[in-house]
């Protein structure tokens, strides 16, 4: 097939695309910021019946010979955001090519050739993100077509915010929920009986999954519009709730199940510093939580040096659960409680506050070792900035989210002169001369064999994730007691 029938589809794809840049790129000319005419002039309504058909036929030559369609698509009028999910690879844009929606995209993508040229036509949400302020004008845009009674085209969100494997749907981002009106929740599906449509974290890439695809003879692809979901009063002012109850909605029509976790999450998990999370670590649980008390982690890395310098000021003394929601500006609720019981290692109700600032650093910055080690020096160093072999422990057992952790070996190759003691030059040191220093010293090959019941999880082909398969979410079980657990 590599030598037949891939080269000839991947011509007939090229030379559909070239075929409708003419089209969009006449009809893009001016502003694509004014408001559409209504109704449609019939030129344009001409122009989109010739680009559904080039794009019908473009995936027709890529093998997809029948795009099943369950369901009627509601009008503009009647939702202006539509909801598909679950969200796993660039082939998605069959769904958007079918209704002629707008999506959400990077603001980079409208310079591509060719390609900028086609996505401009669909009128998109641009996200730039060099633009600090691009999130909440995302969402403001977001909010102002969806309250134009249908002037605008509709908006095709991907709430999960990343490919996942579809095995399950993780946690919608509320950007779609946020205006408040109704969407209409779309399912897709490829039911194919090789899989060569999924395109993670972890399997093959963009081009591998191209070429595996174009060399099968015939692709299932179905999509299925469910009803417009109205919301409830609550819903409206609770964009979080919302999301929830579209997505289980949205699962229920799938058959499958849902997980708490984020795209954020996986990002924590998979993240590139020199600690690597072990497949025990309590700190996926801990950003959930974060979440959970309306908290965003994203958002949170501006406060670490004033929760720090709150902790500093404690000198190691430990907080009960009042004075810890005090301390983090929030209510006690069974979220907080079940946060708390994280530190709470001794089950005698008390906790350090400095725990919760290192963590908090990991989930903030994942990939930025360095800076929580210095920030953690601050908080457990003395006056000299040094710190002895229990504060690394606490330290680095904090970081990485588990409950035994032994750091004997590596503080006294940071302390090669044997003073007891040492300093964040010191370790910077050792971390430059020894890059892989958590390989050698804080992760031996039994690392599960004892201090984990948990059997390693092995690794899904194409998977988003290990920890975040729906049978090891842990969603509804009981509560985290310990880091250990």
């Amino acid at each position: 097939m590599t030598l037949t029938l891939f080269p000839i589809r991947l011509l007939l794809i090229v030379t559909m695309m070239l075929l409708a840049w003419p089209f969009t790129f006449f009809a893009t000319l001016g502003s694509s910021d004014r408001e559409p005419e209504q109704p449609p002039a019939t030129w344009r309504k001409v122009v989109d019946f010739l680009l559904k058909a080039i794009m019908r036929t473009m995936w027709f030559s890529g093998g997809f010979h029948w795009v099943v369609t369950k369901g009627q698509q509601a009008s503009p009028s009647e939702a202006t955001i539509l909801t598909l999910a679950p969200h796993s690879s660039y082939f998605d844009a069959i769904a958007v090519t079918l209704t002629m929606s707008s999506i959400v995209m990077k603001a980079e993508s409208r310079d591509i050739p060719i390609w900028g040229t086609l996505i401009k036509y669909i009128r998109p949400v641009f996200v730039s993100r060099s633009d600090q302020d691009s999130r909440r004008k995302t969402v403001e845009e977001i909010r102002r077509r969806a309250q134009s009674n249908g002037k605008w085209p509709q908006i095709m969100i991907f709430p999960e915010g990343t490919c996942t494997n579809r095995t399950c749907l993780i946690t919608f981002k509320p950007g779609a929920f946020i205006p408040g009106v109704p969407v209409q929740p779309v399912a897709l599906r490829y039911p194919n009986k090789l899989d060569t449509i999924t395109w993670t974290w972890q399997g093959p890439g963009a081009l591998k999954i191209l070429w595996l695809t174009l060399c099968q003879f015939h692709n299932r692809v179905e999509i299925e519009f469910l009803p417009v979901y109205s919301p409830s009063e609550e819903e409206k002012k609770d964009p979080a709730l919302y999301a929830s109850n579209v997505r289980r909605v949205m699962a229920e029509a799938l058959g499958i199940s849902v997980t708490d976790y984020t795209f954020e999450d996986c990002q924590l998990a998979l993240a590139e510093g020199q600690l690597r999370l072990p497949a025990d670590t309590c700190l996926l649980e801990f950003a959930r939580l974060v979440r959970g008390l309306g908290l965003k982690p994203e958002t949170l890395e501006k406060d670490l040096d004033k929760y720090s310098k709150s902790a500093k000021m404690q000198k190691g003394g430990n907080l009960g659960l009042p004075e810890f929601a005090e301390y983090l500006g929030v209510p006690v609720s069974d979220t907080l409680e079940d946060m708390f019981s994280l530190f709470d290692e001794s089950g005698e109700g008390r906790m350090d506050p400095r725990e919760y600032v290192v963590a908090l650093s990991v989930v903030c910055r994942p990939s930025r070792t360095l800076d929580t080690i210095q920030l953690a020096f601050k908080m457990y160093g003395s006056q000299d900035g040094d710190i002895d072999e229990d504060a690394l422990s606490s330290i680095l057992k904090t970081a990485l989210g588990v409950a035994e952790l032994s750091v004997t070996n590596l503080f006294r190759a940071i302390d090669q002169e044997g003073t007891g003691r040492i300093t964040f030059v010191d370790f910077c040191r050792f971390a430059e001369m020894f890059p892989n220093f958590a390989e050698e010293y804080l992760y031996p090959k039994e690392t599960h064999s004892d201090s984990s019941a948990q059997t390693p999880l092995a690794p899904t082909p194409n998977g988003f994730c290990a920890d975040f398969s729906p049978e090891n979410s842990d969603i509804g079980r009981k509560p985290f007691r310990k880091k250990l657990d």
